[in-house]
């Protein structure tokens, strides 16, 4: 009889994302800026923001069998933030952290081992340790503030199933952030548009419980 259920256990798959299962995913998270800004100073010139991977992290909640609400969360990113203008390249650099709700739907069923998932939501981002290095300093700007921003964020990716409780996941993410630089150049106070919106990729491990 013993050995009869043991046979049963290893034959019954695995049991995907359900109801009331709490979902935790870690693994490498990607920002890649599809940045544009304002001109500045005057000149035919934009801001760029550069891209950069740090640890991500997301904490969902199964509400029912297929909709869950999710929180996407990461070590904090560092950019380098740079210009053509003057020849100037790297001006300044900044950190900024993108926590993320979203309310998302996962395809198929509680037995599926594949669990494709698109979702939407809202990000905010907050930066901090903004500002010029030397070299801008040199050139006249002084004083660099990024206000925080509030944008829609959307995502999509699959969970594969594994064994018992452990999955491996990928997503891709999409985020509207923008965000006012206010600084001083010469003295003088100026204010630069920037949109970063960003892709966010991210390949993970994942444990339901």
């Amino acid at each position: 009889m013993t050995l009869l259920a043991m046979m049963a256990a290893l034959s019954s798959p695995a049991f995907a994302h359900q109801e009331g299962d709490i979902l935790v995913r870690a693994g490498i998270a990607s920002v890649s800026p599809n940045d544009s800004s304002d001109k500045i100073l005057g000149y035919d010139e934009e801001l760029h923001v550069n891209s950069d991977t740090q640890l991500g992290l997301t904490v969902g909640y199964m509400l029912t069998d297929n909709v869950s609400v999710e929180l996407l969360a990461a070590s904090p990113f560092s950019h380098k933030i740079s210009t053509p203008l003057l020849g100037l390249g790297d001006i300044a650099e900044t950190k900024h952290l993108p926590p993320t709700v979203m309310l998302q739907y996962y395809f198929g069923t509680k037995e599926s081992t594949l669990r494709p998932f698109v979702g939407a939501g809202i990000n905010y981002t907050v930066f901090f340790d903004e500002g010029f290095n030397s070299k801008a300093q040199g050139a006249g700007l002084t004083d660099l503030n990024l206000d925080d921003s509030w944008g829609l964020a959307a995502n999509a990716g699959l969970d594969y199933m594994l064994e018992d409780n452990w999955f491996v996941s990928g997503s891709v993410w999409y985020a509207d952030i923008s965000t006012d630089a206010t600084y001083k150049y010469e003295g003088e106070n100026k204010s630069t548009k920037v949109d970063i919106d960003p892709w966010v990729f991210m390949l993970a491990v994942g444990y339901s419980f």
